[in-house]
């Protein structure tokens, strides 16, 4: 059963029935939203069962020193638990704490492929805001970028990283790396 939510994770617009050229695009629909949430749930376990019962205070993140360097990275967000798993393949390599989107700015939830990455972006909504590390997830401004991280929801919708895990997650992603961001 995890093996095959870690595959539908993996390739969620071929597990959904679409076609491969929507990739490139946000995924919101129910089944998306479900697959999203029920990967957070798995990567919750998952964390537990590397890392152990850690709590991680805000700005504070975990990287396995024997990571595996190979297999498609995934990342999994959890808006519930405010954390951010990255994997390679079906092998869980890092959880960091993340500041999700505040109440009414909420982060939305689905699966959205990397469409651009930029080491460095200033936002055009809010103030010319610095996004480091930016990599955008929607065509509204959407992303995850290294930010300001109380431990809560606290952004404009944008998933804020802590700046070293930002920075090492952008070295592992691409353009296309699925994001599924769960409740």
């Amino acid at each position: 059963m995890k093996k095959l939510a870690f595959a539908l994770a993996a390739s969620a617009t071929l597990a959904l029935g679409l076609p491969a050229a929507v990739a490139a695009s946000t995924i919101e629909t129910p089944e998306a939203k479900m697959e999203a949430a029920s990967a957070a749930d798995i990567a919750r376990a998952d964390m537990i069962a590397i890392f152990g019962e850690k709590a991680l205070k805000p700005n504070q993140y975990l990287w396995r020193k024997d990571a595996p360097t190979s297999g498609e990275p995934r990342v999994v967000i959890s808006l519930f638990d405010q954390l951010a798993y990255l994997y390679r393949g079906d092998e869980l390599v890092a959880v960091s704490t993340i500041s999700s989107g505040k109440p009414g700015k909420d982060t939305p939830t689905g699966i959205f492929p990397i469409q651009e990455k930029k080491v460095f972006h200033r936002s055009r909504k809010y103030d010319d805001a610095p996004m480091p590390f930016m990599q955008r997830l929607d065509q509204y401004g959407i992303a995850l970028h290294a930010g300001h991280n109380p431990g809560e929801p606290a952004s404009h919708g944008c998933v804020r990283l802590p700046k070293q895990f930002a920075q090492k997650l952008y070295g592992v992603t691409r353009v296309g790396t699925p994001v599924l961001i769960g409740a």
